[in-house]
């Protein structure tokens, strides 16, 4: 029989990437999301597919039932949206993960994998690994890592808990965001023939294609558990330690098109370098796209239609603020009688 697993999240930008690479390697797949971008970002349900709406603050316990594994993706996405409703980014990203966490354990699941974000290290001078010091910032980065504590906790030698660190991730997907920094370069070079890059520029990020790390959670349900049970896991590649100047540099580059810049915004207050080497040695991970190649993927997918830069909802921090003026998201909401 398929293993099954619960994709929580992944009608989302890296959900939807994910869920169609689980797929292609014969997994089953059910989907627990909101659906606040929609539901046409996964293909139709079918024998190894079921999508579900839900939260998962209040989903019945019984979705859990036969799931092998559980990818916990569902989460207020970034350090701008986390701060729309800093309590709602709690709920979300701290409490519901861990209530799943916990669902997954009681209901059998072997497996529970945490992707949270290498924004908690913050701002930090060197090159960061799993065993440094965190310095989170914003309220994303600090429920990211209260539930990075707290799902490790419930790990034992039935019931492999792994907590990833992404780089920040960029690429093209079925539910495409051009707020990331690699897919903001090449909507603003496409649309103004400029990149536009965040003051000042020498700050370091590290990047991951959506794909890359889409596989990366797909090896680690296979891995075998002494290997990775309770263990962290940043999520990206040493060569794609980036400064913010270089890269747009690069996906000019990638687009083969020359260098022209503008500036916006003030200057950023993270910056950060990460060591991938532990997922390397531990899984033989070796990320197969940079932010060349994804560049040119997206600025495809926008000259041939199929991308659609001004689509509100790729703008994540204000599509969310449409939905609270439409009263659908973030507010309190009716469920089962009572208001959450």
């Amino acid at each position: 029989m398929k293993e099954h697993v619960l994709v929580t999240g992944g009608a989302g930008y890296i959900g939807s990437v994910l869920t169609r690479l689980l797929l292609e390697h014969g997994y089953r797949v059910t989907v627990l999301d909101r659906l606040f971008f929609g539901r046409q970002t996964l293909p139709p349900d079918d024998d190894n597919l079921r999508v579900i709406k839900d939260d998962i603050r209040w989903v019945d316990p019984s979705v859990l039932k036969g799931v092998d594994a559980v990818i916990d993706l569902a989460a207020i996405s970034n350090d701008p949206a986390g701060e729309l409703n800093q309590e709602k980014t709690w709920e979300i990203n701290h409490r519901g993960r861990v209530r799943i966490c916990g669902l997954a354990k009681e209901a059998g699941a072997r497996r529970y994998i945490l992707p949270s974000s290498c924004s908690i290290y913050g701002f930090q001078e060197g090159i960061l690994d799993e065993t440094s010091d965190t310095n989170p910032l914003t309220t994303y980065a600090e429920a990211n890592l209260k539930a990075e504590g707290d799902v490790l906790s419930l790990a034992d030698e039935k019931f492999c808990v792994v907590v990833i660190r992404q780089a920040t991730v960029y690429g093209f997907s079925h539910r495409m965001r051009f707020d990331l920094a690699v897919n903001g370069m090449v909507k603003g070079f496409l649309q103004k023939g400029k990149i536009p890059i965040l003051r000042d520029g020498t700050q370091w990020r590290p990047m991951v294609h959506v794909r890359d790390t889409s596989n990366a959670m797909r090896m680690l349900l296979s891995a075998p558990a002494d290997k990775v049970n309770g263990q962290i896991f940043n999520v990206g590649s040493d060569s794609q330690n980036y400064q913010i100047k270089p890269l747009a540099e690069a996906v000019a580059g990638g687009l083969e098109m020359p260098f022209a810049y503008e500036w916006y915004g003030d200057p950023d207050h993270r910056s950060y370098r990460v060591s991938f080497e532990k997922i390397r040695t531990a899984l033989d991970y070796q990320p197969q796209e940079d932010a060349a190649s994804g560049a040119r993927v997206v600025a495809e997918g926008i000259k041939s239609g199929e991308l659609d830069p001004n689509d509100p909802k790729t703008i994540t921090v204000g599509w969310y603020k449409r939905l609270l003026e439409m009263s659908a998201f973030l507010k309190d909401v009716e469920h089962d009688g009572e208001v959450i």
